[in-house]
């Protein structure tokens, strides 16, 4: 996070005429919400870094589109526009993931310092409804939005593990195709079925239609309903919102589009899989339980903790053919989706494994035994990642690369489009708060 910021300094004491940093808001402990602006233009773009913890990519993405709108003046005065660049939407979060940073880049160590805040905690959510949104950060995103208008807002996000895709709130025609080209260029994988996409309408490979917020079942799987966010808060603005996702393991499989022999047997396995690692965590939470405190620590290690174990057995049961077969069933599944699925299971596991290893760490105390199992299960699970889906770390040049010209396509082709219709005027939109994704 100091680098960043350092970074972003120095380059507005090289450049004072195009370039402004200017704090839009503090987070919940203290730190500087920093917005980067680059041009004088009245057309706003705006790019929000590190919405996730645990997803640093964005911020040396957006350090290279500042760079990149200075030096070309077809992206600033050539067209009409202003770059907002937004370093770090959390970064609380972002400061207890700088164990990993440093490296080594492997999975285990960054999944043993891993860390997420719990669903309600996550800044680009909103459970309440835009007016009742609490964070600190939620507020000054917001609150920068109403003020840009922008017509492209940018959601820099990272995989841990899997392929690149995109997510947008209208389509971009030409969008995957850029998308295509540079993946290839840069040797990244498309993720051809992410798992959270289930039911989206797909625009072409490897992009996504997010559907608008509304009001879902709660027996819904997570991956059925949009949840309100600030993706399409400012939709009546006529902003295309596109969230970027850039992979940092990379696994080829998530683009195979063969079908295979037996897909349900598959399915069950993965969804087995899942519900077994679920109860084998569920004990050794109960065991060390006692033993962690109160601190406020413990507490924010504990939130995902609880989510995750939350809602494991659930996406178990939405991909298990068995459990499904009289609900919603899912769409055809070719190798692509079920990599991702297999994903995304093994990666639910990971990231509670990891937050457990904290917290007893953190206790400094491990009567019951719990470290050396969970050191086990972390590298059983990512030799899994690494050896059994074929898991690639791909350098992070490359990853802020294709995030750049993703973004750089997604500015060219949304300046070429009329502005939307405005919420009154969507299908879809309705009137009340969506049901948020953690009561899915």
């Amino acid at each position: 996070m100091d680098e960043l910021g350092a970074r972003a300094d120095a380059l507005v004491t090289r450049h004072p005429r195009d370039a402004r940093l200017r704090r839009v808001g503090t987070s919940r402990a203290g730190a500087p919400l920093w917005l980067l602006s680059v041009g004088h233009g009245s057309r706003q773009a705006l790019v929000v870094a590190g919405p996730h913890a645990n997803e640093p990519v964005g911020g040396a993405t957006a350090l290279r589109l500042a760079e990149r709108a200075l030096a070309d003046p077809r992206l600033t005065e050539g067209a009409d526009a202003t770059w907002n660049l937004l370093l770090c939407l959390d970064p609380d979060g972002a400061r207890r993931n700088e164990a990993w940073l440093s490296g080594p880049y492997t999975l285990g160590n960054y999944f043993r310092h891993f860390f997420r805040p719990g669903f309600l905690e996550q800044p680009e959510w909103l459970p309440e409804g835009a007016d009742g949104a609490g964070l600190p950060e939620t507020r000054a995103l917001l609150d920068l939005q109403d003020e840009l208008r922008p017509f492209l807002q940018c959601s820099l996000h990272g995989v841990d593990v899997g392929g690149a895709f995109v997510e947008l709130t209208r389509e971009l025609p030409g969008l995957a195709q850029r998308v295509a080209h540079s993946a290839a260029r840069l040797g990244i994988p498309r993720e051809l079925g992410p798992y959270d996409t289930l039911y989206w309408p797909t625009l072409g490979p490897a992009v996504y239609r997010i559907p608008p917020p509304r009001r879902g079942d709660l027996a819904a799987a997570i991956t059925e309903a949009a949840v309100e966010s600030t993706w399409f808060h400012p939709h009546p603005y006529g902003t295309v919102t596109a969230v970027v996702e850039a992979p940092m393991w990379g696994v080829a499989a998530v683009e195979n589009p063969a079908r295979p022999a037996d897909a349900d047997a598959l399915l069950r396995s993965v969804s087995r899989t899942l519900r077994h690692d679920t109860r084998l965590l569920e004990g050794i939470l109960a065991r060390v339980r006692p033993g962690l405190g109160a601190s406020p620590d413990v507490a924010r290690l504990l939130a995902p903790v609880d989510d995750y174990l939350l809602v494991g057995p659930g996406l178990a049961d939405s991909w298990d053919p068995d459990a499904y077969a009289a609900a919603r069933p899912l769409p055809p599944l070719d190798t692509a989706r079920l990599t991702a699925l297999r994903l995304a299971g093994r990666r639910v596991a990971l990231r509670t494994a990891g937050l457990l290893h904290q917290l007893v760490t953190l206790s400094g105390d491990d009567p019951r035994g719990a470290l050396p199992e969970l050191d086990g299960l972390i590298d059983e699970w990512c030799a899994d990642y690494r050896d059994g889906c074929g898991a690639r770390w791909i350098p992070v040049a490359r990853q802020v690369e294709y995030q750049a010209r993703v973004v750089l396509a997604a500015f060219d082709l949304a300046g070429r489009h009329a502005r939307v219709r405005a919420r009154s005027g969507e299908c879809g939109w309705g009137s009340q708060a969506a049901v948020p994704m953690h009561r899915e």
